[in-house]
């Protein structure tokens, strides 16, 4: 349990979301696609958490790393859980988009 609070306050294990972009990694921007148009990390995709569940067959490796963000935390956070109880294995919250634009 205490890993647990850790992690939602990002205590846990330092990731090196620019490793795992250099590797191949898909970056998931879950906002709305008005706040998506209104800027992103290059190259990310845009699947807004609300249709998330409707639109997994367009992430079709279930393998691949991928690194969600959104504005926040939040909604990748809510992205990350959709994702893991559909059985995709490799999924990262790397909270606001902003912030992860200056990790890589």
């Amino acid at each position: 349990m205490l890993q647990t609070f850790k992690s939602l306050l990002g205590l846990g294990p330092k990731t090196d979301f620019s490793e795992l972009i250099a590797q191949g990694a898909i970056i998931l921007d879950v906002r709305s696609k008005s706040e998506f148009a209104n800027g992103h990390i290059r190259n990310a995709i845009n699947i807004p958490v609300n249709e998330l569940s409707s639109q997994l067959t367009t992430l079709k490796d279930k393998n691949k790393c991928i690194v969600c963000c959104c504005a926040s935390g939040m909604r990748s956070g809510m992205a990350k859980r959709i994702l893991e109880s559909n059985k995709f294995t490799n999924v990262y919250n790397a909270g606001s988009w902003m912030s992860l634009q200056h990790k890589i």
